[in-house]
């Protein structure tokens, strides 16, 4: 009977020990993988949308300042894919027809942004635009054509992209959610289209009552 005390408190020593370390490894339970940390990690320092040069699918070149006092709702993608990108910018599409429409073009843009800009040229973004029925003002797609400026965008907000070599990437995808300071504020989930919506509802809202 002893024996099988001493036994059962030495496994309950070791689980919570697991725990504990568990705890410490995931960042409190939250980083689940590598790429929950990575959010995580891209959250809470919050990083500053860096300088560049945005070439919509109009043609028009401009800086962020194109957007001043306005939310950004952003994905980063490339014309030629055919696995997650099309997926991602229909969602993008049912996210921008929850949101409450006196909110759009007002209080948030939404922005698609290549990175293939040698091929993802005006053009080629106005008929990706018109397949999904973007109107080009209320939400864009762009491409940034220097490279150390779509690098180190790409860079601060966590997007990996991995050429192989034959035309296409590898690349992780999300939304991400852009305040007026230019500050990465939330990154989420794409396939969870209606959360989405209503996070970044209730943050207009809040952002509202307090105009």
């Amino acid at each position: 009977m002893f024996k099988n005390r001493h036994t059962n408190i030495s496994l309950l020593v070791v689980i919570l020990f697991g725990c504990v370390l568990f705890y410490i490894g995931t960042d409190g339970f939250k980083a689940f993988t590598e790429e929950t940390a990575r959010v995580n990690k891209l959250v809470d320092e919050q990083p500053e949308f860096p300088d560049v040069t945005l070439e919509d699918s109009k043609g028009r070149t401009y800086s962020l300042s194109e957007f001043e006092d306005k939310y950004l709702f952003i994905t980063f993608l490339y014309t030629s894919c055919n696995t997650v990108c099309p997926q991602l910018e229909y969602n993008m599409a049912q996210v921008y027809d929850l949101l409450p429409q006196k909110y759009i073009g007002e209080d948030i843009v939404f922005l698609s942004i290549s990175f293939d800009p040698e091929r993802d040229d005006p053009s080629t973004l106005e008929r990706y635009r018109k397949a999904f029925k973007s109107d080009g003002e209320t939400w864009r797609m762009a491409r940034i054509k220097d490279q150390n400026e779509l690098d180190s965008l790409l860079e601060k907000f966590g997007v990996i992209v991995i050429p192989d070599g034959r035309g296409n990437f590898t690349h992780n995808s999300a939304f991400y959610l852009v305040d007026k300071n230019r500050r990465l504020i939330d990154v989420m989930d794409f396939t969870e289209i209606e959360a989405a919506a209503v996070k970044v509802t209730s943050i207009l809202e809040k952002e509202v009552g307090v105009k």
